[in-house]
């Protein structure tokens, strides 16, 4: 098995994406639009992307994150709101704000365990800045690190008890990149004490199962790579100080932050310490260029791997869709 997640081109395998998946044995799939158009369809593409790698716990991804993030959404599926909803609920009412986002996570991941998706990459744990990109801000809980820890953690349980993974991101914290990571390389001057408040949140939910790492420069501890690629945030930071062991995958390794090629760059991630690459736009020829550039996945990764995938393998997901979206909106009415 490669350590590498892939995404695919459309609504049904194509014959060669079913050949270089069973040729390469990625470690799991991520869903995007383009591959969603009803439940019948995405249940028959979840199941043969399930007997195509022969594990009925392969990793299915999605960014099922509510507001501008959905990859599912009307008129197939409702949608659902983002982050700042939550925060400005807890501004009034925390108790009320941390039930909202736990309802709403459960809600969510009923919506994807029924068309057989496993992993939801939420929440975001991101603490904001005055000047944080609008690609993060208008998706985060806000910029207090105990705050967005409470509802991160709101949003991990309520996903398990749908029989979903959540996935915290973007570790070390994207919340003071100024420009999006999509188009453009940020680089952070904050020092190793200001930056205590960004490493909170991830720190207080170092037991999540799986994570994500961010394409930025921390001039404090590493000012030639951006963390994704740099050996010091992801051991002495994300491993380190925050504590986490859980399976760490990259943010899409085909943003524009990072350059080289596709082959390059999940090498360099790997060597790094990153436990896992994603590389989500299914062009054949950079999924074939990683694929002859990585190894095999380490031990220590699979166990990563494995542990993750058992929080779930016991659950038999929970609850009443409509009466979870009820009490979500009858508590953000409040906001």
């Amino acid at each position: 098995m490669k350590p590498v997640i892939f995404g695919l081109s459309g609504l049904v395998l194509t014959q060669d994406e079913r050949a270089f998946f069973r040729e390469s044995e990625p470690a799991g799939y991520i869903l995007f639009r383009r591959n969603v158009d009803s439940r019948q369809q995405l249940l028959a593409l979840t199941s043969e992307l399930r007997a195509l790698s022969g594990r009925s716990d392969v990793p299915i991804l999605i960014d099922q994150e509510g507001g501008r993030v959905a990859r599912m959404g009307p008129p197939e599926w409702p949608a659902f709101p983002a982050g700042p909803a939550f925060n400005s609920l807890y501004e009034k009412a925390p108790i009320s704000a941390i039930e909202a986002a736990s309802a709403n996570a459960q809600a969510i991941g009923l919506m994807l365990a029924e068309v057989g998706i496993n992993v939801d990459c939420l929440p975001l744990l991101d603490v904001t800045q005055p000047d944080t990109t609008e690609a993060i801000a208008t998706r985060a809980y806000g910029g207090e690190p105990l705050r967005v820890a409470a509802m991160g953690r709101a949003v991990l349980e309520g996903l398990r008890r749908a029989g979903v993974v959540g996935v915290v991101k973007h570790m070390p914290g994207h919340g003071r990149a100024a420009v999006d990571t999509h188009y453009h390389l940020p680089t952070v001057t904050a020092t190793d004490e200001a930056l205590a408040a960004d490493l909170a949140p991830f720190a207080a939910l170092n037991w999540a199962p799986m994570g994500m790492t961010s394409h930025i420069v921390f001039e404090a501890w590493d000012k030639a790579r951006p963390a994704t690629l740099s050996p010091i945030v992801v051991g002495d930071i994300i491993r380190g100080r925050i504590g986490f062991d859980g399976l760490l995958l990259t943010d899409d390794i085909d943003m524009k932050a990072l350059s080289g090629t596709a082959g390059d760059k999940a090498a360099g991630a790997l060597a790094a310490g990153v436990d896992i690459v994603l590389d989500c736009w299914a062009r054949m020829p950079e999924m074939t260029d990683i694929a002859n550039r990585i190894g095999d996945m380490p031990p220590a990764t699979r166990a990563r791997l494995d542990r993750a995938m058992a929080t779930i393998a016991e659950v038999t997901p929970t609850g009443d869709f409509d009466a979870l979206v009820a009490k979500r909106d009858a508590l953000l009415a409040f906001a």
